[in-house]
């Protein structure tokens, strides 16, 4: 996951603040909006902890390497309290779970805010805070953390909300719910954010706008379940319909869909992604499995069927649609015959891009409870067989696109080499799938040009400038 190793503001009366952001890009809004909150109290932002009096840790706890890297981290920021930094500030969704083991095993931590409590977050820098909770004192004498953890998370941000983008500025997430009511049996995450609760279309279409006016090019809509966007709302707003409120937005080139649902997919939505010229023709939906036994085990709520059908309308629908989804090897009840299935639909469906993860047990999900547990090495094993059959898959679909011309937009001077650009086109979102390599011509980043395909690897293309 991206790690935020700070943000250089202009310099500022206050304090100066070194943030850590671990996990997925609604982890990185909420790290967004904090840092606005810090500028707006007056604080600075450095670029290495070694010059913080505060060290801020926004931590992720999705699955288990999640969790180790985010205790880790803390671990690793508590060192520099031996120094200069006089506070260690812990938020997310780790925070959210495990706010009293965390304050008794690591007593460097001053302060905890859970997952929607970070907007308390300038408050708990300030020096002088000492809520009435600071004063417990462990049996060792040592002085317990203030932990501000809401039990049920309630707070989404709005357009109004101080927000300072990370990263390219060209590219930014607009989250635009949060929270999940679906009841799935290997996830965490409604007990971690709480229950759906979407923004309203004016709302998102004014950040949108802003983000517009600020020279971003792409905008990636995010949320727990994108498709379920607006069922909270009074009228019940629907994504279609916000979609075509902020088609035409002045600025932005593209729009991409994440983390939507198989079964909530209207056709209405369809129609809006195939008509809309700035909607990329993209689609991220997490399937989790095809087998109908571990579909009703996982508690999906639909069927293969539904799933083979939805792929087939958004093709055929969609001219030129990139799909995306991710699968999890190894749940408890995962039989040979049911990953059978999950490699023979692979195998049928060719879809662009596939992420696969091994099981990992939550505690306080209802798998976690389950018999017929998966051995991990088996569990690993099929993961590995899993994505070799995509590489494959992969590597052939884009292959396909040598010799085509290609509209891409232009991330910058590539991480590989200062001799090529790297960029993407619309069937590669920032992040987690690959890029288009550059050569023969320069461009600035945020631009977007015309590319010639001259390669294609298991995921990235080679391209020129010179058509």
């Amino acid at each position: 996951p991206p790690r935020l190793r700070g943000h250089r503001m202009n310099a500022a009366p206050g304090q100066n603040i070194f943030f850590v952001s671990l996990g997925c890009p609604k982890n990185q809004v909420d790290t967004e909006v904090m840092l606005g909150q810090v500028q707006a109290a007056g604080h600075a932002l450095c670029d290495v902890p070694e010059d913080a009096d505060v060290i801020v840790v926004n931590t992720c706890a999705f699955i288990d390497q999640a969790k180790a890297e985010s205790i880790n981290t803390i671990l690793e920021m508590a060192e520099h309290k031996k120094d200069r930094a006089a506070k260690l500030v812990v938020t997310g969704c780790l925070a959210q779970r495990y706010a009293d083991e965390i304050a008794k095993e690591i007593p460097e931590i001053d302060h905890i805010l859970g997952s929607s409590d970070f907007p308390s977050i300038a408050r708990a820098i300030a020096p002088a805070a000492a809520p009435a909770r600071s004063a417990r004192s462990s049996a060792r004498g040592k002085k317990l953390p203030v932990i501000q953890v809401t039990e049920t998370p309630a707070y989404i941000y709005d357009h109004d909300a101080p927000r300072v983008r990370i990263g390219a500025r060209h590219t930014a997430y607009v989250k635009i719910a949060e929270g999940c009511d679906r009841p799935c049996s290997f996830c965490i995450i409604p007990k971690l954010r709480g229950p759906q609760r979407s923004r309203s279309i004016d709302d998102i279409a004014a950040e949108v706008a802003q983000l517009g006016a600020e020279g971003v090019k792409e905008v990636n809509l995010i949320a727990q379940d994108l498709t379920r966007y607006g069922w909270d709302l009074e009228g019940r707003p629907t994504l279609a319909a916000l979609l075509r409120r902020i088609a035409g937005t002045p600025g932005i080139h593209w729009i991409r869909l994440h983390y939507t649902f198989p079964s909530a997919f209207t056709d209405e939505l369809i129609d809006v992604i195939a008509g809309e010229p700035t909607i990329a023709k993209y689609v991220d939906v997490p399937l989790q499995h095809i087998d109908d036994g571990m579909l009703k085990i996982m508690r999906r709520g639909h069927t293969a069927r539904i799933t083979y059908e939805l792929v087939e309308r958004l093709r055929s629908r969609i001219p030129g649609v990139v799909l995306r989804s991710t699968f999890i090897a190894g749940h408890p009840g995962e039989t040979e015959e049911m990953f059978g299935a999950l490699k023979r639909f692979l195998t049928d469906v060719e879809l662009d891009r596939v992420g696969v993860f091994p099981y990992s047990i939550e505690p306080g999900t209802v798998a976690a409870m389950l018999p017929h547990r998966v051995p991990q090495d088996v569990a690993d094993a099929r993961v590995a067989e899993l994505m070799a059959l995509q590489a494959e898959i992969s590597k052939t679909k884009l292959e396909r696109l040598v010799g085509q011309e290609l509209e891409v937009l232009v991330d910058g001077i590539s991480e590989e080499t200062d001799l090529l650009l790297e960029g993407r086109f619309y069937g590669q979102a920032p992040g987690i799938d690959g890029v288009v390599y550059l050569a023969d011509g320069t461009a600035p980043a945020g631009a977007i040009v015309r590319a010639r395909v001259t390669q294609a690897s298991e995921h990235d293309l080679a391209a020129s400038l010179e058509l």
